[in-house]
């Protein structure tokens, strides 16, 4: 009785098909298992590199795909390159080819190459933006252009973006600043595409997670931080992809929003906003008049609070 009645519930993302980016492992598994168990048909994209970007193996994605199918599910594997034209491209063409379709992109494919800036090399920031950055400008840009077809030709969108940035660009972690400058890019990203893209019915939203991955146990300084502290588990890679799959929703109002997504918290960014001016009455100021008025923007208080407090 009960097996009928969990089959008569609307799943949530019931015949929407989404393609998540670096799903083969953390966070993006779990987006992709959840996805799929919310009825969704799944693209998983993993290109199957090293936590530094190199290499290559579809296996990861391939046996995220076995999971899902072995618990009912719908779902591809795609090893792509979401950061080359023909990558990207070839990936949204995927999820369309095989199911007729596209509703939700999760960008979530990332690397780390962790340095100080006076030690890091062109390679080393050059391979981080381009993962990070062109990873999402690549499969946002070929999802928004199929979408945009459908809308003129008059369909009704409903289609979702979900963007991944990171608390390393908005409150600035040192040694990152590769990693960092692509998030904060990131989160501007989709407040602009946003208003790109809404005349199609697209909704771009981005989250900053926190979750014990390869990737955030490797960060200088992580060792303790990720472990569980009871019974609840506030760095379990799960606790992220609910609040993902509901943007996913066809029905979610949310746009254009940032978030930081940890433990059982979501919590809702405020974009840079002004704090303080100085005016100077129609006139162009001097750098003396300034050295007197503008010297206290030193003391204004500059508050990034750690985002890992309660």
């Amino acid at each position: 009785m009960l097996g009928l009645r969990q089959t008569l519930v609307m799943r949530n993302l019931e015949g929407r098909v989404a393609v998540i980016t670096g799903a083969g492992r953390g966070v993006g598994r779990e987006h992709a298992l959840l996805f799929a168990s919310e009825g969704a048909h799944v693209v998983v994209n993993d290109l199957g590199g090293a936590q530094d970007g190199s290499g290559s193996d579809v296996s990861p994605a391939q046996e995220v795909v076995t999971e899902i199918e072995a618990m009912g599910g719908v779902a591809i594997a795609n090893g792509d390159n979401v950061a080359t034209w023909a990558g990207a491209q070839n990936l949204i063409n995927a999820a369309i080819n095989a199911y007729g379709d596209l509703h939700v992109l999760v960008n979530n494919a990332g690397i780390l190459r962790d340095r100080t800036l006076v030690n890091m090399t062109e390679e080393e920031w050059d391979s981080v933006i381009n993962v990070h950055l062109k990873g999402h400008f690549l499969p946002t840009k070929f999802a928004a252009m199929y979408w945009r077809d459908q809308s003129k030709s008059g369909k009704t969108v409903s289609a979702s973006v979900i963007n991944t940035s990171s608390t390393s660009g908005l409150h600035s972690n040192p040694g990152q600043s590769n990693y960092g400058a692509a998030k904060s890019g990131i989160a501007t990203f989709t407040e602009i595409v946003q208003k790109e893209l809404d005349r199609y019915g697209v909704r771009v939203n981005a989250i900053s997670p926190a979750a014990r991955t390869r990737l955030t146990l490797s960060i200088p300084g992580s060792e303790g931080r990720f472990d569980a502290k009871g019974e609840f588990d506030p760095f379990d890679p799960k606790n992220i992809s609910p609040f993902v799959a509901y943007l996913a929703t066809a029905d979610c109002p949310i746009k254009g929003r940032n978030f930081f997504v940890y433990s059982d918290g979501v919590h809702l960014f405020h974009p840079w906003h002004i704090v303080d001016s100085i005016r100077n009455d129609g006139q162009t100021w001097t750098v003396d008049e300034l050295r007197d008025a503008a010297a206290h923007f030193a003391d204004v208080p500059f508050d990034q609070p750690s985002p890992w407090r309660d």
